[in-house]
């Protein structure tokens, strides 16, 4: 019995554990596809802002916001 419950409760962390570990790597191509980005100023302003709001909201731990703001910010990259 003790072994079923550390099983459910190991499967219910893995997912929120890897979905924490992907806002850094998001926010690493993030900051790659910045250097040679050729968008307006007001564009990367706009990037820069989601960027920094993204890692606030992991920071927090609300990897789900995290993960959408960078997808946002990804969306203005075009990535």
């Amino acid at each position: 019995m003790r072994r079923i419950v550390l099983t459910a409760l190991a499967i219910l962390f893995v997912p929120a554990v890897a979905l924490a570990n992907s806002c850094p790597s998001v926010m690493a191509e993030i900051d790659s596809a910045m250097a040679t980005a050729s968008l307006s100023e007001a564009d990367m302003t706009r990037v820069q802002e989601l960027r920094a709001q993204g890692e606030e909201q992991h920071n927090a731990g609300d990897h789900d916001a995290s993960l959408a703001t960078l997808g946002e910010a990804k969306g203005i990259l075009g990535m």
